[in-house]
């Protein structure tokens, strides 16, 4: 990798996998071009103590609330100054010559915009992160679980039907391993801070393809990603954070019926359906957590209806 490169990782209760975070990018072949910003959101269980290294450039912001990921992305990017910014989760490892691998498909096109990388879990097993561009009637689909009722007829969001093995151009890559141009992420805005978390990977793929701009997949690029690592313990918001931002997502992109469409179908069926599954398979405890993840919703709403797409 020829040029620096700045990394910005948002921290939030990730425990050791962040320290495990940092010493992959300390192993890595690039590992001297690193610029290193954790944002960390008020995190309470330590786990952003004791971060500097001698083998890495790294430099800890410290939040007193969290600010959602979104708008600590934007913080941790505002912090950096190289031509290229790459956003990776805390529970990603990079392999030695990933971050390599990644820059080199940014670089081989001036017209590509972003790239994402290959994620495999703890088994070496590739997960299927490169996603749809989202409609207002694939939205409103997959709020109704109609992907995996007739799987045959209504497409998943991510590409399932693609084993990921071959670099290629996609709709959209997964947040947990973004890299992108930062003139181009300048451009755009930087990530759009109303979604506190989930789909604003999604949104900042969109933008950037309205822009002009490809988004690739590296297939080279291998990084080691366990998924979920800083939000498995809080399912009612992480639900909640979900549904919200998958009816912003339709607000912004497809007007205000896709907003009320999606919002319609995950009241009267989405939330209705997890908590028939959770009663089902996971007793009082995750019942509960669906039913607070639906209050919270109900009372987020009157907030989405009158807000002004960015």
């Amino acid at each position: 990798m020829s040029a620096s490169l700045d990394v910005v990782i948002v921290n939030w209760n990730a425990g050791d996998q962040l320290a495990a975070c940092l010493a992959s990018l300390a192993a890595c072949d690039d590992a001297a071009a690193l610029r290193v910003v954790v944002v960390d959101n008020a995190s309470t269980d330590g786990s952003a103590e004791g971060l500097e290294r001698p083998d890495l450039a790294v430099t800890v912001l410290r939040n007193a609330d969290n600010l959602g990921f979104a708008r600590a992305c934007n913080q941790g990017a505002a912090l950096g100054r190289a031509d290229a910014i790459l956003f990776l989760n805390p529970d990603t490892e990079v392999s030695r010559t990933g971050l390599g691998a990644a820059r080199a498909v940014l670089e081989a096109d001036p017209r590509t915009g972003i790239v994402g990388a290959r994620l495999v879990d703890a088994s070496g097993a590739t997960q299927r992160t490169c996603a749809r561009t989202p409609t207002g009637r694939s939205l409103l689909a997959h709020t109704l679980f109609l992907d995996r009722v007739l799987p045959g007829r209504v497409a998943s969001h991510f590409r399932l039907d693609w084993d990921h093995a071959e670099t290629r151009p996609v709709d959209a890559v997964m947040g947990a391993f973004l890299m992108i141009r930062r003139p181009l992420f300048a451009r755009l805005g930087g990530f759009d801070e109303r979604f506190f978390v989930y789909w604003e990977d999604a949104d900042l793929c969109t933008r950037a393809g309205q822009a002009g701009f490809a988004v690739c997949h590296a297939a080279q690029a291998v990084i080691r990603h366990r998924g979920q690592g800083t939000t498995e313990a809080v399912k009612d918001r992480r639900l909640f954070y979900f549904l919200r931002a998958q009816a912003l997502y339709a607000g912004k992109h497809h007007g205000r019926a896709a907003l009320m469409g999606v919002l319609a179908a995950a009241f009267a069926v989405n939330l209705p359906v997890r908590l028939l599954r959770a009663l089902a398979r996971g007793g009082p405890g995750e019942a509960g957590a669906v039913i607070r993840a639906g209050r919270m919703l109900a009372a987020a709403v009157p907030a989405l209806l009158t807000r002004r797409p960015r």
